[in-house]
């Protein structure tokens, strides 16, 4: 019985810091404007065949 209610209070507790955790993603990405950054870090799949282009 006492590992079920182990097992039970994690689970609660697993779930609030899963919360925790998205909120925070969702904090630093959208309330501190990291736009530029986030702009950069997109165009990057596309920067080797801008040079793949002026060798070929």
């Amino acid at each position: 019985m006492a590992l079920q209610q182990i097992f039970d209070h994690a689970s609660s507790v697993m779930t609030v810091v899963s919360f925790v955790t998205f909120l925070g993603i969702v904090g630093w990405t959208y309330v501190l404007r990291r736009n530029s950054d986030f702009d950069k870090a997109a165009q990057l799949p596309f920067a080797d065949e801008a040079g793949e282009n002026e060798r070929g």
